[in-house]
This record gives structure tokens, sequence and C-alpha cells, in this order.
């Protein structure tokens, strides 16, 4: 493992393990291995004049605040923040990428000490990204990542959402047990997290098949269900028309889930078809708890939050830090649900 010191990491990141090599920045390379963290070595020196601390302001731009799952990053980050003397500008993005950029290019003319980012698409913010780093206010990224050429990131604290995917896949798997079937996924291909949980997913699933003649699990198709309830509900309803014997849908989080469940319920088909989701926020866990959702790989977004305030007060200090950290997820079924003192 290999250290950094007040150094950027290229944008460039499709991860579940990372391998890094110092070159002007971080140059870092795929691997499926889960749950990591990893650092470099990086030049201190990112050509721009340092960044005056004294501003305390951070800004945040959320990826949708409307889920509570960003929600609850911008209250921690905030909280976190205060802690340190730091004011939080927190802006909602409404998973417009058009929006994010304009709040970057807002916190620059504002002179921000720091930006933290939930990046609404992993390639369109990278110009934004760009001109933050030309004006040396250092960005972080928190749960998704950014891929955009050339794009500095300091630091990156996210899920290890490969591993999560095929956490989700093993629940699907256990939910769907002997007979198979076929199964929908309820994607966001916008987010490069939701890309690496649908790999990892698919990943368990085919090695699933393989061992076997009957019992197969087909996933006989995947739509943009928005991250959302609406939209979720929209996808789902199209592929239960599709597939009428559809047996399982695998959503990307916990509001596409929910919205997956009102589409079954519509059309009564809630006994025949397993959901199995993503995140584990309070609404998703009682709807676990509730027999709406099987199960869910949880997320730890306070641990997410308060890890990127930890990092930007690093980075300001010029001390060393770790450039990204995955953190593991955990299977959450309904067993878990019944004893959770956040839903009694």
């Amino acid at each position: 493992m290999f250290k950094r010191h007040a150094s950027w990491i290229l944008c460039g990141l499709v991860v579940a393990a990372i391998g890094c090599t110092a070159k002007s920045g971080i140059d870092v390379s795929a691997s499926a291995s889960s749950g990591s963290t990893d650092t470099t070595e990086a030049p201190t020196d990112n050509g721009t004049d340092t960044v005056d601390s004294s501003a305390k302001t951070i800004g945040f731009s959320a990826m949708d605040l409307a889920n509570p799952f960003f929600q609850l990053i911008a209250d921690t980050l905030t909280e976190h923040a205060k802690e340190q003397g730091f004011e939080v500008m927190v802006e909602d993005s409404s998973s417009d990428p058009k929006k994010q950029s304009e709040h970057i290019d807002s916190f620059i003319t504002k002179q921000v000490t720091a930006i933290v980012l939930n990046p609404c698409d992993r390639y369109s913010t990278g110009p934004a990204i760009k001109r933050a780093n030309e004006a040396g206010i250092p960005v972080f990224t928190c749960d998704l990542q950014c891929e955009a050429e050339g794009a500095k990131i300091a630091a990156h604290v996210g899920t290890d959402n490969f591993g999560g995917g095929k956490l989700a896949g093993d629940a699907m798997i256990e939910a769907l047990g002997e007979s198979g079937g076929k199964v929908f996924v309820l994607h966001f291909p916008q987010a490069n997290s939701c890309v690496l949980r649908v790999d990892g997913f698919k990943e368990v699933i085919e090695a699933h098949n393989n061992d076997r003649e009957e019992g197969k699990i087909e996933i006989v198709g995947e739509q943009d269900g928005g991250g959302n309830q609406n939209a979720g509900f929209a996808a789902a309803s199209a592929a239960i028309q599709s597939y009428p014997d559809l047996a399982g849908i695998f959503a990307i989080n916990d509001p596409s889930g929910l919205g997956a469940y009102t589409a079954l319920e519509q059309a009564q088909k809630i006994d025949q078809v397993t959901i199995v989701a993503f995140d584990g926020q309070k609404d998703g866990k009682q709807a676990i708890k509730d027999g709406k959702i099987y199960a869910d790989p949880i997320q730890f977004p306070r641990k997410m939050a308060s890890m990127t305030m930890d990092n930007i007060m690093k980075n300001l200090s010029g001390e060393e830090y770790v450039a990204v950290t995955l953190i593991p997820t955990e299977l959450y079924r309904k067993a878990d649900a019944e004893k959770d003192p956040e839903l009694q």
C-alpha cells in the first residue's frame, strides 16, 4: 500500500479494488476484489496556489436530496464540518448534471475552501471539476465517482459497489432457490456505482448458472429506473408486461425498489416476484421488515461523510491520507430488520 501527501487522484476510476501508479496524478485501474482501501504517491504541487483555509466554507453538491441516502450524507457532512469550524453550502442537483456543473462554478466564484460532490453523471461533470482544479480548489467525491478524463479528485470515499452487487446476486439466488427464473434489472447507468453493482450482480448470477443445467437464473433485461420511485415504478411496470413470468427484480437502490413494489402490487404479482434492492436506508429497511423487499446490501453514508470531512482536514493541513476508500456492504434481511433498533 502506498500513501499520498496532499495530492490528487485522477477521476478515471472504475473500481472495486484499486491499483495505483504515480504519474501526474493517480492512474487507477480496476480489479474485482472487494472492500479495498488504497493510496498512492503523487506530487504535492498541483500547479495552483494553496487553498486559503481561512474561508471556512465547503461547497457540497448532492446527487438528489429527495433520496434520504443523500440527505443523510449532507446532514452528516454538515455536522462534522461544524465541529471543525466550517460551514457547508448544500446544493441539490436533483440528478441533473447541468445543475451540478452550475453549483461547482458557483462554489468557484465564492472561493470555497473545498468542494464535495456526489457526481450526477460519471462523465459530464468533468469539465466543471477541471475548472475547480484550475482554481486550486480541492474536489472530493463521496459515494459516487467521476470517470471524466483529466478531472482530478483529491480523495474519494464510497462503497465497494462491485462487492455489494455480488451480495445482491447471492440474495437473489437465495430467494429464488432451486427454481431459478427470469430476473429484470432496474439500473441507473449514469452512476459508476450502479454500473459496478450490476456488474457484481451479473458475475454472481453467471457463476451460479455455470454450475447447473436446471434452475438457472436468466437476466432477461435491464432498464434505467432513474434511482427514484416514479421511474422505478414505470420501468418495473413495463418489465412486468414484457415478462409476465418474471421471478425477480434487482433494483440498484431502495427508491427504485419501492417503485417496483408498487408496480407489482398494482399488477397483483407481489407473491410472484422477489425484489432485491440496495442501500439500506430506513424506508428500505422498513420495506424489508414488511416483506416488500427481500434483502439489501446496506451502505454506510454517515461513515462516508465523516471520512470525507477527515480527508478535507488532512488535505488542508498537509497530512497523509487515503486517496480511495471503499467501504464493504453487509447483506440485510428480514431477520436483521426485526431486531433493528432503528425500526422499533
